[in-house]
C-alpha cells in the first residue's frame, strides 16, 4: 500500500502514514458487472419498412378517392352543371355548366387515378412482402411522389430517408424474401 498524500510506502495493518500522518485508507477498485444483455440496435429499414409499406397502400387508397371526387366533380360541372335541371340536389346556382372540351378530360383522369394509385399500392405490396425489387421501385416512386404537394412530399421524403442510403440498401437485400 502507498500513502495517497505523499506516495511512502505504508504496511498493510497500518492506519496513519509515519511520514507525513495523513490517514491511509485501503482502496479498492470496483467494478460493475459485466450486462449479459445487450440491447441490440434494430436497423433502419427493418423498423420502419412495415410502415412504410402500409402508409404506401393508404396513400393508394387516398389517391383513388381523390380522382373519383375529381371525376365527379368534373362531370357534374361539364354535363349538366350545377343547375336544378341536370343536378339531383338544386341549389339554385343556375347554369354554371363549363366548356365542353372539358367532358374530353374525364378519360385522362380515370387513366391517371388507376395508374398513380395501382402504383402506389404496388409499391406497398413490394414492401410488405420484402420484393428484391421493391426498394428500387420505391425510390423511383418516392422521387415521382415530392412532386404531390404535403402527403406526397412527406411520404417521398420518409421512402427516400428509410430506402436511399447504401446501407440500406445492403439491409434491405438482407431480409429481402428471394423464394
Amino acid at each position: 500500500m502507498v500513502c495517497q498524500a505523499c506516495g511512502v510506502p505504508v504496511a498493510e495493518q497500518v492506519h496513519f502514514c509515519p511520514k507525513c500522518g495523513f490517514q491511509v485508507t485501503v482502496v479498492r477498485p470496483t467494478y460493475a458487472p459485466y450486462p449479459t444483455s445487450v440491447p441490440m440496435l434494430v436497423p433502419r429499414v427493418q423498423r420502419n419498412l412495415q410502415t412504410l409499406g402500409i402508409l404506401w397502400c393508404v396513400f393508394g387508397a387516398y389517391r383513388v378517392i381523390g380522382g373519383l371526387v375529381g371525376m365527379f366533380v368534373l362531370r357534374m360541372v361539364t354535363m349538366h352543371g350545377f343547375d336544378g335541371d341536370g343536378f339531383p340536389m338544386s341549389w339554385g346556382f343556375g347554369r354554371m355548366a363549363g366548356p365542353t372540351w372539358m367532358s374530353s378530360l374525364i378519360p385522362f383522369v380515370a387513366v391517371y387515378t388507376v395508374v398513380v394509385a395501382a402504383l402506389a399500392l404496388f409499391v406497398g405490396y413490394s414492401l410488405l412482402t420484402r420484393r428484391p425489387w421493391g426498394r428500387t421501385l420505391g425510390i423511383v416512386v418516392g422521387i415521382l411522389t415530392l412532386l404531390k404537394p404535403i402527403l406526397g412530399t412527406a411520404l417521398g421524403i420518409y421512402t427516400l430517408w428509410v430506402l436511399a442510403p447504401a446501407t440500406s440498401g445492403m439491409e434491405y437485400d438482407s431480409i429481402a424474401d428471394r423464394s
